[in-house]
């Protein structure tokens, strides 16, 4: 999950502000780490966590969540649970990478009981507020081409409020996070910045020596470090809740 999903993560679930002993549904759960926090933090009954890849899954299993949490490979825009089956449906920085958006929504309204809530996060990458725009600018200021992150359109706080409506949903809140990290230098952000897995990384990963040391460069002149060599930056974070009606 990293450090600044875990810190939108706390702060959704502050404002989520679920029951306790709910009985909960992780839609796109990946490794595991918002499901984590979910039994870390709120007190569930019982969490039940899905996600179509099994490899992502198998990473979960090895978490000291095994034992706390059933997981299962699942997709969200077909979920494989009767109707009515869950208190909590929660989906964290998932929404915008889905294809059929409105279908998976309908799924989790489907299964969440009523009086129960739906909600989610996703980074404001339509806003060009997610934590890798900093070094997705640099990589552009290079001359080369970053692909769109998938879903953008649809990860502004007017956006979800426009596809939770579509789906049918009333009593909708939404919120926005501005999520601040501080790291002691720059290498420290750097590695935070390029796992294997982020897509930036994988360009960054063909380059030259010298063409990621000039990425480096420019990079540092975009953040700006303070003179003792620490760098603070900001993301933001788009929230979304519903009640499901009696």
């Amino acid at each position: 999950m990293g450090c600044w999903s875990r810190a939108a993560g706390t702060a959704f679930l502050g404002w989520f502000a679920p029951s306790r002993n709910a009985s909960w549904l992780d839609v796109g759960c990946g490794t595991g780490a918002f499901t984590e926090l979910v039994l870390d933090t709120c007190a569930p009954g019982s969490v039940v966590a899905v996600d179509p890849v099994g490899s992502q899954l198998d990473y979960a299993r090895q978490r000291h969540v095994a034992g706390r949490a059933s997981f299962r490979v699942a997709d969200a825009q077909a979920l494989p649970f009767p109707d009515r089956s869950f208190d909590v449906v929660a989906s964290a920085l998932v929404i915008n990478f889905v294809p059929e958006r409105l279908r998976a929504l309908s799924e989790m309204r489907r299964v969440a009981r009523p009086n129960g809530a739906v909600g989610g996060y996703v980074w404001d990458f339509k806003g060009e507020r997610s934590p890798t725009e900093p070094l997705t600018i640099a990589i552009r200021q290079m001359g080369i081409e970053v692909p769109r992150i998938s879903g953008t359109e649809d990860s502004s706080l007017e956006a979800l409020r426009r596809l939770f409506e579509r789906t049918g949903f009333d009593s909708i809140a939404v919120k926005m996070f501005e999520v601040t990290m501080s790291f002691i230098d720059f290498e420290s952000y750097w590695r935070r910045q390029t796992p294997a897995f982020n897509p930036q990384a994988k360009i960054v990963a063909t380059l030259s020596k010298r063409d990621r040391r000039r990425l480096k460069d420019t990079l540092q002149d975009l953040l700006k470090p303070r003179s003792d060599g620490s760098i603070v930056c900001s993301a933001r974070a788009n929230a979304i809740k519903a009640c499901i009606p009696m």
